[in-house]
């Protein structure tokens, strides 16, 4: 006669710890596939927002170029040419080297000199 209980009802110990490390094994998974999508999802929403700051900046790039082209003023006339050499008088080359012999020697300040040079230079 067989008994009732020990064979049939409940399965033996190495069958209980067969059938959690299968429930174990197949949670672990779940969970690691979930975090590498999570992580996966992460990194192109990353990728999509640095993409759109790259974007957002190259516009404002732009812009700030364009408004500094606008308002650079044109180029002014050019002047007329100053007359090298006075008619009868020295040329302003020797004037200006005179100046400058003068602000070495000490007699003319700076304020002086820059007076006079641009007296001469008109």
């Amino acid at each position: 006669m067989m008994r009732r209980g020990l064979g049939r009802g409940r399965p033996s110990l190495v069958g209980t710890m067969a059938r959690t490390a299968v429930v174990a094994g197949t949670a672990s998974a779940v969970v690691n596939n979930s975090q590498q999508r999570a992580a996966a999802s992460a990194n192109t929403q990353a990728q999509a927002a640095a993409y759109q700051d790259m974007q957002q900046q190259a516009a404002i790039d732009a812009a700030v170029a364009q408004a500094v082209a606008a308002q650079a003023p044109a180029a002014p006339a050019q002047a007329p040419a100053a007359p090298i050499a006075d008619v009868g008088g020295p040329s302003v080359l020797d004037q200006l080297k005179e100046l400058a012999a003068l602000k070495e020697a000490g007699i003319l300040d700076d304020a002086e000199f820059s007076a006079a040079k641009a007296k001469i230079l008109g």
